[in-house]
């Protein structure tokens, strides 16, 4: 069985100083986040490789360069010429996206659900003319793994969550920790650590990763509790539409031909690194719980609701047309690619890049894609 799951020593976290760069890539994420050091380090070398050395990135991580709610803005400006977008950041700015992110609550696969992504933001128009709007072009997103609650205290069933302060990211998430009696708290994710050491935050629901990588919240949670809540989707690579063009049609073939790799070992480390992190986390005295019947029955209610008033929901707060027809497209691509998956090593990033290009990145063009 492959393993991509790498230690972050063994990841160069910056382009060196001694390399010359033409472009910057933005990253808000640590420098030892998987999505920085799996999705982007390898990633821009290898670009660097198959263009020749004519396309070159600087990643700045941390948020170094711009943070994560103005990233979208500063790869429209040409602040960076690539960046990672997520959408629960710029609702206003990307509704459709933002509509995509709120489905992400009912994911139970999480590879499907950024398979899915891809291909709906690459292939439809409307989300292809969303990011165009901003100058950008999108090519690739991800999906967390699964997110569970991580708490300074045990929590059980519905009434032990009354009352709490948990951090939050996206309508969905808010509307369900709300739904529950609880307090949705919404802070940068660099903030939460502190939070939950000093008590402003009694729980935050994140993906079992960043126990162990990125913000090592194993070092202060308490219990870890199970609960499957969805996951949350971005985009991984977004690209300035006035760079994008500006590229030779060989070298955008080179980009879309990596692209699909990146992104399989993305979800590959993903996944490995939740069984790494939740065994670190056990050994380490955090207490790793079950869901309770009572609080899967009641986010059942939940995510029920949720899918049935979605489409009014989002027309009348992001004042848009009826988003019916790509609710329903969604949740057939994460439907296909559930199926497309079946009998495919996981832990193989190489077998899933080689579907993902067959089923996606074969059919754009590069002489057209991202250039209207």
């Amino acid at each position: 069985m492959k393993r991509v799951l790498m230690t972050v020593a063994a990841v160069p976290l910056m382009v060196t100083a001694a390399m010359a760069t033409d472009y910057q890539a933005t990253n808000w994420m640590a420098p030892s986040h998987i999505l920085n050091g799996v999705a982007y380090e390898p990633f821009v070398k290898e670009i660097t490789e198959a263009t020749g050395g004519d396309v070159k990135f600087e990643i700045y991580s941390s948020g170094s360069l711009v943070p994560a709610p103005t990233t979208l803005q500063a790869v429209g400006d040409g602040v960076a010429q690539l960046g990672i977008v997520a959408a629960s950041y710029t609702p206003s700015e990307l509704p459709l996206s933002g509509l995509i992110n709120d489905l992400a609550f009912l994911t139970r696969d999480d590879y499907a659900a950024a398979f899915a992504l891809t291909e709906i933001g690459l292939m439809n128009p409307e989300l292809v003319a969303e990011y165009g709007k901003h100058n950008t072009v999108f090519v690739g997103g991800y999906s967390t793994p699964i997110y569970n609650f991580f708490c300074m205290k045990p929590i059980s069933d519905p009434a032990s969550v009354r009352g709490l302060k948990i951090r939050t990211a996206g309508t969905a998430q808010n509307e369900w920790i709300a739904f529950l009696g609880a307090t949705p708290v919404a802070v940068p994710m660099t903030d939460v650590y502190t939070g939950l050491e000093r008590g402003s935050l009694d729980c935050t629901l994140s993906d079992p990763t960043n126990l162990e990588f990125g913000y090592k919240f194993w070092e202060i949670a308490k219990v870890v509790n199970r609960l499957p809540q969805g996951s949350s989707l971005g985009a991984t690579y977004v690209y300035n539409k006035d760079f994008w063009a500006g590229l030779a049609p060989k070298d955008r073939r080179a980009i879309l031909d990596l692209t699909g790799l990146a992104l399989a070992r993305a979800q590959v480390a993903y996944h490995q690194g939740v069984e790494s992190a939740l065994k670190g986390s056990a050994e380490r005295g955090i207490a790793i719980m079950d869901p309770d019947p009572a609080m899967e029955a009641k986010l059942k209610e939940f995510q029920d609701g949720m899918l049935a008033g979605l489409a009014k929901r989002t027309m009348d707060a992001r004042g848009i047309a009826d988003p019916s027809p790509i609710i329903k497209q969604y949740i057939d691509l994460t439907t296909k690619w559930s199926g497309l998956l079946d009998g495919i090593d996981r832990n193989d990033p190489q077998a899933l890049a080689k579907l993902v290009n067959e089923q996606i990145y074969s059919k754009l063009d590069e002489n057209t894609f991202g250039l209207n």
